[in-house]
């Protein structure tokens, strides 16, 4: 089953909109401003007659002929643009009040006919109710507005005056108008048609265009970015879609990088040890030679498993597979036991350790196996990059409510070329010392844990700071 597009059903819905308000015009506004227009005639009416009550009032219970009172009939007929019946009132019991009891009698009418106009209830409505009454009658089959007005003598309503204006001109507007909501309509809908058919292709072609981008992507065929030529939603759309090819761009070229990165570091170590195996199957070899030929086979070896290490805490830190526990720990007591383990190191080395850790500890928030980790790889990194004998300085402090690990030594500093890049992964100023990938873990944790290593170099002095969190953020 084919689907409708998007271009169809925003066609629909430009069709649909304009279909149902046109409809509500039709169906309710028109029919209100019909009941509108009634009223307001009928009020009109009313007000008029309440003008001409007076004049009949001089005329009730005396003995005017005729003549006179169709006069004043036709004068009142002309003052309210109605035509204008008065009715006499027989009733057969006095003051009963029952509507069986009224009888209406035509004593004067502004038209030729005498009879009366539509069916007097309104006339007993107004006798009983003793006030004028207003409704709609018809008269000749045509609708009419009636207001009867009772005339009272001695107290008692002899007289009714019925006022009744046509209506016609009401129902011809009415009739106009919906004439012209109608041809209205028809243009409306043509328009929303012809435009909602341009709009919506112009939006189908936008996503359809985002959508074949999209899946060039997806294939892995980076494209150039998609112009954004407007500031609504698509065009908002198009830009984080731009941002995150560039992205992706970028973290696939970090991969390809990664790869041969890796497989270089892992090619060459592997290569020295088949040559050295090669060698060593040769009979002739001293013993010197041979064992010579073992060391360097075990420091081969020793590079391996630390780049086989270091790749898989890089894997895990990228998949996000990497659990940080958070916990109070004393940063002084875990510097103690780290450089505890690097005695031999710094004993070979002849390195002279300064360890200035607080005696009353500097507690931190932290995952002590991962802060851990990151003091071994700068202190793997102060033996590895500096001279035999470089004095090296563990130091630990609380200062603007974080807490401070400090490695520095005294050795000949990083380049200013190579400060910004020391964290990078594989970046490493001297290849035979190491891979480049113990500083880019070492700040990756630091940052899981909300804390940050920085760097200061000058000739005769490195330092490495890593900052975390306080338990209670208290300065120093």
């Amino acid at each position: 089953m084919t689907r409708p597009s998007l271009r169809n059903k925003l066609l629909l819905l430009f069709f649909g909109i304009t279909a149902l308000a046109f409809s509500v015009i039709y169906f309710v506004v028109v029919p209100q401003l019909e009941s509108n227009l009634k009223d307001q005639k009928l009020a009109d009416l009313k007000r008029a007659a309440k003008g001409t009550q007076e004049r009949f009032s001089a005329l009730i219970g005396r003995d005017v002929p005729a003549p006179i009172v169709d006069r004043r009939v036709r004068a009142a007929a002309e003052a309210t643009d109605s035509r204008v019946t008065l009715l006499s009132i027989q009733q057969s019991l006095t003051g009963s009040g029952e509507q069986g009891s009224l009888r209406f009698f035509v004593l004067s009418d502004s038209g030729e006919e005498r009879e009366v106009p539509s069916q007097p209830a309104i006339a007993r409505r107004a006798v009983e109710k003793r006030r004028v009454t207003t409704g709609f009658g018809e008269l000749n089959g045509v609708e009419v507005g009636q207001v009867a007005q009772p005339i009272d003598y001695r107290g008692e309503p002899g007289w009714v005056a019925l006022y009744s204006r046509d209506l016609g001109d009401v129902a011809e507007t009415v009739s106009f108008v919906r004439e012209r909501v109608l041809l209205a309509t028809a243009v409306a809908l043509l328009v929303a048609l012809i435009g909602g058919y341009f709009v919506a292709h112009a939006l189908a072609r936008r996503v359809r265009r985002l959508e074949g981008s999209v899946k060039q992507v997806a294939t892995g065929c980076f494209i150039d970015p998609l112009p954004v030529d407007s500031e609504d939603e698509l065009g908002q759309l198009t830009r984080a879609f731009n941002e995150m090819q560039q992205k992706l761009r970028q973290v696939d070229v970090a991969r390809k990088e990664f790869v041969a990165t890796a497989s270089h570091e892992l090619r060459t170590p592997i290569f020295s040890l088949a040559g050295f195996v090669e060698l060593l199957q040769d009979e002739e070899l001293d013993e010197d030679t041979r064992r010579e030929f073992l060391e360097t086979m075990g420091e081969q070896v020793a590079r391996l498993q630390k780049l086989s290490v270091d790749l898989l805490d890089l894997s895990r830190l990228d998949a996000g597979s990497v659990e940080l526990e958070r916990e109070a720990v004393d940063l002084s007591e875990l510097a103690r036991s780290v450089v505890g383990e690097f005695k031999p190191a710094l004993s070979e080395h002849g390195t002279e350790l300064q360890v200035e850790l607080p005696e009353d500890g500097v507690a931190v928030t932290c995952d002590p196996e991962r802060v851990a980790q990151i003091m071994r790889i700068l202190l793997d990194n102060a033996l590895r990059h500096t001279p035999e004998g470089t004095e090296v300085t563990v130091s630990a402090e609380r200062h603007n409510g974080a807490a401070e690990l400090t490695v520095a030594d005294t050795g000949p500093g990083v380049g200013d070329g190579a400060v910004s890049h020391v964290f990078e992964r594989f970046y490493t100023g001297d290849a035979a010392r190491g891979a480049g990938l113990g500083l880019a873990i070492a700040q990756e944790l630091a940052e899981r844990m909300q804390g940050r290593i920085t760097l200061s170099s000058q000739a005769g002095a490195t330092t490495f700071r890593l900052e975390l969190p306080s338990p209670d953020g208290d300065a120093a």
